[in-house]
């Protein structure tokens, strides 16, 4: 098992910036790449971004790559997602998840959602206009 804790979440303007965590627990979070998806309870999760284990190779959703940075941190496990001009349309819960592996191929799987063995429980972000 591989609990995951979101954090971050807000009410914020458009506009704004917001900057979300993911946190984990466990000795095999370098062993693992992370991804963030959002969606609304009960609907469609849609892929946000991934970093590999190491933290070398970055993947984003192209509607969202110019506004978003994922960072990650394997001393303090965790994986950071600074999200920027904020629109009502980033309107979500924001859910981590951990991969099997540190990486995947071919670099398709990293968005989507049966790549991912667990789960956190989300943070909501609401942006306002």
């Amino acid at each position: 098992q591989v609990p995951l804790v979101e954090s971050g979440g807000a009410l914020v303007q458009a506009g704004g910036s917001l900057r979300l965590s993911c946190t984990a627990s466990g000795r095999s979070f370098r062993d693992r790449a992370i991804a963030w998806f959002r969606g609304a309870p009960g609907e469609e999760r849609n892929f946000v971004a991934a970093i590999t284990g190491s933290g070398s190779r970055t993947y984003y959703a192209d509607s969202l790559k110019d506004r978003i940075t994922i960072t990650r941190d394997n001393v303090k496990n965790t994986v950071s997602l600074e999200m920027n001009s904020l629109i009502p349309g980033d309107t979500a819960v924001y859910i981590c998840a951990a991969g099997p592996a540190a990486s995947f191929s071919p670099t398709s799987l990293y968005s989507a959602e049966n790549s991912y063995v667990y789960w956190g429980q989300g943070t909501q972000v609401t942006v306002s206009s």
